[in-house]
C-alpha cells in the first residue's frame, strides 16, 4: 500500500464477520471509543443479522470487548445507533424483529418479500458500564402510525422502518432519526423523529414517554418534483437551536430542512446547494452532516448523481470516492443555516468496484478520525487536522496553495519540456491556465511524432478537454459544457485516478449535463513526457503547471475571477 492517507486500505480494520454496516462510535467516559456494528455471517438482509459492540483503548488501532447486543437472541437486530448521556450511561438504538416474522406480502400481491430486517419493532437498551455489556431487558419505542404506515402491505399493523441517522441530545431531551418505509421493498420512504422528553431522567427506561415527529400525518419527504424516496436522515444542530436535516433521494440531488420548533415543524425541503449556487450532487447514498467541536460542519458525499438515473447501479452505486465539503454557520432571514464550500476527495479505494458509505466522524486529542464500511470491511481514518482546518480556512477566503508551480509560460511561446511527476505512483499535477479570450482551440500541446504526450484543448462545443497518452496508452477527460470563462483548473490526481475541472473559481460537477463532474483515469498512466518542444495555445494568457494535484479550494482560489 502507499503512504496516501486518502486510500481507504490505509484505514485500520475494525473487526466484524462477513457482512459489516454502520460502524458507529461514541467516546465513553473510560475514554475508550465504543464502536457498533451490524454484521453477520450472509449479506445484508439474510437471516441471523445482528448487532454486536467492540471498545478500543487505543483510538481504533486494536478493539477487545466484542459484545452480542441480543446474545440470547435469534431474531433480526439491526441498524444501531448510540447516544451517550451526559451521566455516562449509553444507549444503544435498533431495529428489533421481536414478533419472529419470516415473510410479509410483497406490494404486488402476488409474492412475499422474505428479507425481514427493517420490520418490527424499534428498541433499545443500555450500559452502564461503558460497552462492556448491556442490559438484559429491551425496551420498545411506540412508533405513531403516519399515513404511509397505515397504507402499507400490512395495513399498519407491522411497520417498515430502520434508522442511520446519530441519536442526539438537546435541551435534556433525546432525539432518534428514522426512516418510515411504505413498503418492503424499499420503494417508498419518509423521515420522522423520535422525542423523549425524560429518558434520562426516569429510573426506569420503560417509563420514559416518546412522541413521533413531525406533526401531522407525513414525515419529511423531497422537494416539490422529487421521487419517493426521502430517507437515511442525519440531524445536525445549529448554534440556535435549530434542527438541520440532510437525506438522500433517487433524485441525483440531496435534500436540506430546518426545523426551528424541535421538530415538530420543518421548513418545505429544498434541494441541498454549495455556496457558489451548484446543487449538491448525490447517488442514493448516505450523506451525513457532523457539527465539530469548533463549531464549524463536515459534509460527506459522493458528488455525483445526475437526473435522470440510466439504471440501478448509478441509483445505488458508484460510493467511490467519497468527497467531503466544509461548512459554516449564517444568518438567515429565518434564522442560523450552513454555508456549504466547494467539494474535496476524502477517501477512495483504489478499486473501483467499492463502495464506502455509512461513516462517522469522531474527534479525539485534537485527531479527526473517519469511520466507514464497504459492507464487508470496516475501517476507521485518521484525517490530517490541517487538511480539514485549510477548508474551513478556504470558506474565510484564506488559502495557501501548498504545491509548486514546474512550469509556467506565456501564450504562443514554445518550450523546452519538463518532466511531470509520476501518476503511476500516486502523484499528479494541475494546469492552470488564463484566457485572453475564451475561444475553442488547443490550449496547450506536448505530444510528439509518436503521439506520447499530452494536449489541453477548449473545444468547439465549449468543453474543456485533457487527453494523455503515454505510449502504451490514451484516455481523454472532458468536462461539462462551459460557454465562457476566464480562468480555468485541471486537476490531475494519480492516487485515485481522478480528473477535475475547475473554472472562474466554481468546482465543475457535470451540472445537467453529466453525471458525473469529475473523470476517472487508469491511475497506471506512465510519464508521456517526450523529446517533442511544448507548444502554448496563442489564445492563452498564462499557462501553468503545478507539481501536485491542487486541492478544490486552492484551484478555485487561483482561477477565481480578478
Amino acid at each position: 500500500m502507499d503512504g496516501d492517507w486518502r486510500n481507504a486500505e490505509n484505514g485500520r480494520i475494525i473487526p466484524t464477520e462477513n457482512y459489516s454496516d454502520q460502524p458507529y462510535v461514541v467516546r465513553t467516559d473510560d475514554g475508550a471509543w465504543l464502536c457498533c456494528v451490524t454484521t453477520g455471517s450472509g449479506n445484508e438482509g439474510e437471516p441471523g443479522q445482528h448487532v454486536l459492540t467492540l471498545r478500543s483503548t487505543d483510538r481504533g488501532r486494536t478493539w477487545i470487548d466484542s459484545t452480542m447486543v441480543e446474545p440470547d437472541c435469534s431474531y433480526e437486530n439491526s441498524y444501531a445507533v448510540m447516544l451517550k448521556a451526559p451521566s455516562g450511561r449509553v444507549f444503544i438504538f435498533y431495529d428489533h424483529n421481536t414478533d419472529d416474522i419470516r415473510e410479509v406480502p410483497h406490494p404486488d400481491g402476488r409474492r412475499t418479500v422474505k428479507r425481514v430486517d427493517s420490520l418490527g419493532h424499534f428498541v433499545f437498551k443500555y450500559s452502564d458500564d461503558h460497552g462492556r455489556s448491556w442490559s438484559s431487558r429491551r425496551f420498545d419505542i411506540p412508533l405513531r402510525r403516519f399515513r404511509c404506515d397505515r397504507e402499507n402491505v400490512c395495513g399498519g399493523r407491522i411497520c417498515f422502518f430502520w434508522n442511520v441517522g446519530r441519536a442526539f441530545v438537546y435541551g435534556g431531551e433525546v432525539y432518534v432519526t428514522l426512516n418510515k418505509l411504505g413498503d418492503p421493498c424499499f420503494g417508498h420512504s419518509e423521515g420522522v423523529l423520535l422525542h423523549s422528553p425524560d429518558l434520562l431522567q426516569v429510573v426506569d427506561p420503560a417509563l420514559a414517554s416518546w412522541e413521533t415527529l413531525p406533526d401531522g400525518d407525513e414525515g419529511l419527504k423531497t422537494p416539490p418534483g422529487g421521487g419517493d424516496i426521502a430517507e437515511e436522515h442525519n440531524i445536525a444542530v445549529l448554534s440556535d437551536g435549530s434542527f438541520y436535516d440532510t437525506y438522500r433521494t433517487v433524485d441525483g440531488l440531496t435534500v436540506e430542512a430546518v426545523s426551528r420548533d424541535r421538530g415538530h415543524t420543518w421548513s418545505a425541503p429544498r434541494w441541498m446547494r454549495r455556496a457558489d449556487g451548484r446543487l449538491m450532487k448525490n447517488p442514493r447514498a448516505a450523506n451525513f452532516v457532523w457539527r465539530c467541536a469548533n463549531g464549524k460542519y463536515l459534509y460527506w458525499f459522493h458528488n455525483h448523481g445526475g437526473k435522470p438515473f440510466i439504471d440501478k447501479r448509478s441509483m445505488w452505486g458508484d460510493r467511490n470516492p467519497v468527497w467531503v465539503c466544509p461548512g459554516v454557520e449564517t444568518d438567515t432571514p429565518e434564522g442560523r443555516s450552513i454555508r456549504w464550500g466547494a467539494p474535496e476527495l476524502l477517501l477512495y479505494h483504489p478499486d473501483a468496484s467499492k463502495m464506502m458509505s455509512y461513516p462517522d466522524l469522531v474527534e479525539d486529542g485534537g485527531g479527526y478520525f473517519f469511520t466507514e464500511t464497504e459492507k464487508r470491511i470496516a475501517r476507521s481514518h485518521e484525517i490530517p487536522a490541517a487538511f480539514l482546518e485549510k477548508l474551513w480556512a478556504a470558506l474565510d477566503g484564506e488559502v495557501t496553495v501548498g504545491s509548486q508551480v514546474l512550469f509556467s509560460a506565456a501564450g504562443g511561446e514554445e518550450c523546452d519540456p519538463v518532466t511531470l511527476p509520476d501518476l503511476a505512483a500516486g502523484a499528479g499535477f494541475s494546469c492552470e491556465f488564463a484566457f485572453g479570450a475564451a475561444e475553442p482551440g488547443v490550449l496547450f500541446d506536448s505530444r510528439g511524432v509518436d503521439g506520447r504526450g499530452m494536449v489541453v484543448e477548449y473545444t468547439a462545443d465549449r468543453r474543456l478537454s485533457l487527453c494523455v497518452d503515454d505510449s502504451r496508452q490514451k484516455w481523454r477527460a472532458v468536462s461539462e459544457i462551459v460557454p465562457r470563462f476566464s480562468r480555468a483548473a485541471i486537476v490531475v490526481d494519480g492516487g485515485p485516478g481522478i480528473v477535475s475541472f475547475i473554472t472562474d473559481g466554481v468546482f465543475l460537477d457535470g451540472g445537467d449535463d453529466r453525471e458525473f463532474g469529475w473523470r476517472r483515469f487508469n491511475p497506471a498512466t506512465r510519464n508521456c513526457v517526450n523529446a517533442a518542444r511544448w507548444r502554448i495555445g496563442k489564445k492563452i494568457a498564462e499557462f501553468r503547471i503545478w507539481n501536485s494535484a491542487l486541492l478544490t479550494c486552492e484551484a478555485a482560489a487561483l482561477t477565481r475571477r480578478k
